[in-house]
């Protein structure tokens, strides 16, 4: 089965081919600013890599009802359009892609794979916003938390290069990329996550503030006159790394910081303080840590946020090597010899949780097409 896996980004929408081994047979990008893709692109980029026998696609929002993959009908269509409200931000370029997609190859099955899904089952304290019954029910208020293909992938590879089985551990895993979370993954399960209602929520991102007292923006909103329109635009566009230094490539914030640059500083600290009381939440909600996962485009390649990160987390078992630290590259442990905490990074590839997923929906194991599928 070759696989096509695709990914639709804030900029970009990412193409993947897979073999049935998982080998990559092809990775590329065509570009879709501001959500418009170029339809030519994609149609060159769909017929240089046929035949195509199945189709994976990342969704970000499934809500309650979506939480495993599902293979995309007119009924899963319109349930999907009907959460775009969830997720105006990122939903309509996922559906958009697919519509694309699925008129350049009609006829080859779509697998829809949803970043929420790792998270539906986070047990109901963790999920819970302390808020009126008739609120949270009503208009199905909780927190859903995201970026699950890549906690999920990472969690799974954490448990192959340490030599232990899943089910045993406790993982944090951190994602820390333009969109930034942290998962406590216990026995293979998401207890816990940064992200909420939405991906506004949590650790400080590029652009994206993370966690802000909700009485801050009613007071903006307010006294100052701020409308929503403007307070989204904010929170999601102009805040996180920019809003603090004036630049979201942290690449470009480490050296201007090595500089003297003060307002890069305080954007590394702000940055680290939050990373690292989420690890230590994460961890308590799992009662302890076997495992600490590095992944992402800043988890994967910024050594000395990694460095700076483990070094103030010593009393939960922390400790990396500096040489291994330094010259990571690729999926590999960074841990210090004896320390109690194993300290990874992993290449975040959400395309090989993508691809599992559309095996999973098309050719179940002989125990799952027994049972009869909760879509059906």
């Amino acid at each position: 089965m070759r696989i096509l896996v695709v990914n639709a980004g804030s900029s970009s929408l990412k193409l993947s081919v897979l073999d049935e081994a998982d080998g990559l047979l092809a990775s590329e990008t065509v570009d879709a600013p501001v959500g418009r893709i170029d339809e030519s692109a994609l149609r060159t980029a769909i017929s240089a890599n046929s035949p195509i026998d199945a189709v994976g696609h990342r969704i970000v929002h499934g809500g309650t009802e979506f939480t495993q993959p599902v293979l995309i009908d007119a009924r899963v269509l319109r349930r999907l359009e009907v959460l775009t409200d969830l997720a105006p931000l990122h939903q309509p370029k996922s559906l958009r892609a697919l519509d694309l997609v699925s008129r350049l190859l009609p006829g080859v099955p779509a697998v829809a794979c949803f970043d929420t899904a790792f998270h539906a089952h986070l047990p109901p304290a963790a999920a819970t916003y302390a808020l009126p019954p008739q609120w949270r029910h009503r208009w199905d208020l909780r927190r859903f938390g995201f970026h699950g293909l890549s906690h999920a992938y990472a969690s799974r590879r954490a448990a192959e290069l340490t030599g232990r089985r899943l089910e045993d551990l406790r993982i944090v895993t951190c994602h820390l990329g333009a969109g930034a979370s942290l998962a406590a993954v216990k026995g293979g399960i998401s207890v816990d996550t940064t992200m909420g209602f939405t991906p506004q929520e949590g650790l400080v991102m590029a652009t994206r503030s993370g966690s802000v007292d909700p009485g801050l923006l009613l007071w903006l909103e307010e006294h100052v006159g701020m409308p929503p329109s403007e307070l989204a635009t904010t929170l999601e566009y102009r805040s996180g790394l920019l809003g603090l230094c004036g630049s979201s490539d942290m690449r470009v914030i480490l050296q201007a910081e090595a500089d003297g640059d003060a307002d890069s500083a305080l954007a590394i600290g702000v940055y680290l303080h939050r990373l690292r009381a989420g690890i230590a939440s994460m961890t308590a909600a799992m009662g302890g840590l076997d495992t600490l996962v590095f992944t992402g485009g800043v988890g994967e390649h910024a050594a000395p946020i990694r460095e700076r990160c483990a070094a103030e987390l010593g009393f939960l078992g922390l400790a990396l090597d500096r040489e291994a630290n330094e010259g990571a590259a690729g999926d590999g442990e960074i841990g210090a010899d004896g320390a109690q905490v194993r300290t990874l990074v992993i290449e975040a590839r959400e395309d090989l949780e993508i691809a599992r997923g559309v095996r999973q929906v098309l050719a179940p194991s002989p125990v799952q097409a027994a049972e009869p599928s909760p879509e059906t």
